[in-house]
Order: structure tokens, then C-alpha cells, then sequence
């Protein structure tokens, strides 16, 4: 060898013996979690095969979903109108957003539900006319409120509610200079907001909405407390005749798994397209991580030597 070049070193792996045990561990459970749902009976994977696409499971997926729809619509329009009530200077308009924010997030939306349900009960007729003075239209309650209408008030009230926070949390992460930059160049409060700050925001707005809407999707399975028939309470209503209640309840939480991952994959892209201004590199899709596991990249090529200096020594 050389004199003056080091010797070898002789690279010794470090060894993680936990990883390891964490790996049994995991093998093992998943191993006797996958044999309980082959073998166990109580499953009854045929009874799950014959309902998954039943009628009525149909009929609940399709409710389910516009539920969720129109109460995230409700809840998004309502959460923006809120949001900028609450960083209004104006204290009426201020105090009354979160008087709103602080009555809905503190009562549970299954009391909320059930409220408007009822509503009937504290006012039997609604009617548009002139404050404290003669109505010029008046219907009766139940009639305007059905079943539906109410667990879509109470939803998508709720969910404003929410979506106000997130909403504000988004807006007050723009730096004040682009308000203060956009009032100079003569933009107004109400276009400042629609045009600069808003779709700045939404970096930071689109993941935990992503979030509520997922939460939104199952938080509907609550509306069969007053008897409207969404996925789960169509689940509910075949079982109490058959009384097959565990393979019911497989099919139920395979749809909603469905729909989840679903509206996961669509949060994923939706985040992917408004983080473009801010990453100097966007991440990669589910579809070119899967190519990356089975198309090796290239290995780039070798960089040509440079020549020794004028003077520094040769082997």
C-alpha cells in the first residue's frame, strides 16, 4: 500500500435487534388477526358478499354521500362568512360570529340534530314579513323542515362552526404586508380578501378540511337517530329483521372505507396542487411512488477526473 493513504476501514453495520422484535411482533398479530377472519364463523363472508350491493345499502351509500356534500358546502360557505366576522373590526360583527362558533362547537351535533328535528315543537309555523309586524308568507314547520332538511341544518351548522377556525387559522397565516401592500395599491377589504389573501390561505385551509370532510362522511351515520335512512341505518334495518348484525356491520364499514380512502386520495392531490408556489419540488403521486418500486432510476454518470494541479504530488 502507499505510504501516506490511510487503511481501510472496515465498516461494521449497526445492528437494531428492537426492529426486529417489533417485526415479530407485528407478523404474529397480523398473522392471527387474518386467521380469526378466514375462520371464524361468526364473520359469515357470504352474508357479507350478498348485501354488499343490496338496494337499500345502495340507497343509504347515495344519501350518505349527499349529506356530506351539501353539509361541507353549508359548512365551508358559513366557516368563510364567519371567519371574516371575526377578524371584522366591527365588534357587533365579531362578537357574533363567536357567540355562533362558541354555541355550536360547545353543544354535541347529535343534541343539535335532534334540536332541529324538533324544531316544530317551538315554532309551528315559519313566516317571512316585517319584524314584530304582519307576515306576508307563513308554512308550517314540518312541512319546510323535513327529515332531511334537518339533519342537513344540523350538519352543516355544525360543521360552519368548524370550518370558521380553520378558515381564520388559514387567513392569519398570510403575512399582513399583502394586505397592507394590496389597501395601497386601492384594492378593497372585501377584494383584498377574494384575491389576495384567501387563495394564499388555502395552503394551509385544504388539509384539515380534507380532514372535517372525512370526519363529515362519518359523522352522518348520526341522522339515524331521527330516522333518516343513510348507509348505517340502512345496515341497521336489514339485521333487526335478519338479526345477521356482524356481517352487516362488515359491509357498512366497507363502504365507508371505500369513500374515505377515496376522498383521501382526492385531499392528496387537491393539497399536491396548492402547494406549488411554496415547494421547490412538489411530492411525489401514489402512482409514481409505485413506479419508483419497480423502475430503477438510473445511476448518474461518473464525473471525468480533473487534472492534479502544477505542483500537487502524484501516486
Amino acid at each position: 500500500m502507499p505510504a501516506g493513504r490511510p487503511e481501510t476501514i472496515k465498516a461494521v453495520p449497526v445492528r437494531h435487534p428492537g426492529r426486529w422484535v417489533g417485526g415479530i411482533v407485528v407478523a404474529v398479530l397480523a398473522a392471527m388477526l387474518l386467521h380469526a377472519l378466514i375462520f371464524n364463523p361468526v364473520f359469515e363472508w357470504d352474508v357479507v358478499r350478498k348485501y354488499l350491493f343490496q338496494q337499500s345499502i345502495l340507497h343509504g351509500i347515495g344519501v350518505t354521500l349527499e349529506l356530506t356534500a351539501l353539509s361541507m358546502l353549508m359548512g365551508a360557505v358559513g366557516g368563510v362568512i364567519l371567519a371574516v366576522m371575526r377578524l371584522s373590526p366591527n365588534p357587533l360583527l365579531s362578537s357574533a360570529a363567536w357567540l355562533y362558533i362558541w354555541v355550536f362547537r360547545g353543544t354535541p351535533v347529535l343534541v343539535q340534530l335532534v334540536f332541529w328535528n324538533f324544531l316544530g315543537l317551538l315554532w309551528q309555523r315559519l313566516s317571512i314579513g316585517i319584524p314584530f309586524g304582519p307576515a306576508f308568507w307563513s308554512e308550517s314547520t314540518n312541512t319546510l323542515i323535513p327529515t332531511f332538511v334537518a339533519a342537513l341544518l344540523g350538519l352543516g351548522l355544525n360543521e360552519a362552526a368548524y370550518m370558521a377556525e380553520i378558515v381564520r387559522g388559514g387567513i392569519q397565516s398570510v403575512d399582513e404586508g399583502q394586505t397592507e401592500a394590496a389597501h395601497a395599491l386601492g384594492m378593497s377589504r372585501a377584494r383584498t380578501m377574494r384575491r389576495i389573501i384567501l387563495p394564499q390561505a388555502m395552503r394551509v385551509i385544504i388539509p384539515p378540511t380534507g380532514n372535517e370532510t372525512i370526519s363529515m362522511l362519518k359523522t352522518t351515520s348520526l341522522v339515524s337517530v331521527i330516522a333518516l335512512e343513510e348507509l348505517f341505518q340502512a345496515g341497521q334495518n336489514i339485521y333487526s329483521h335478519n338479526f345477521k348484525n356482524i356481517p352487516l356491520l362488515i359491509v357498512v364499514s366497507i363502504w365507508y372505507l371505500f369513500m374515505t380512502s377515496i376522498l383521501t386520495v382526492g385531499q392528496y392531490y387537491l393539497e399536491r396542487y396548492f402547494a406549488r408556489g411554496s415547494n421547490r419540488a412538489l411530492p411525489a403521486t401514489p402512482l409514481q411512488k409505485l413506479r419508483a418500486l419497480f423502475v430503477r432510476t438510473p445511476a448518474a454518470a461518473p464525473t471525468a477526473a480533473l487534472p492534479p494541479a502544477e505542483g500537487a504530488p502524484h501516486d
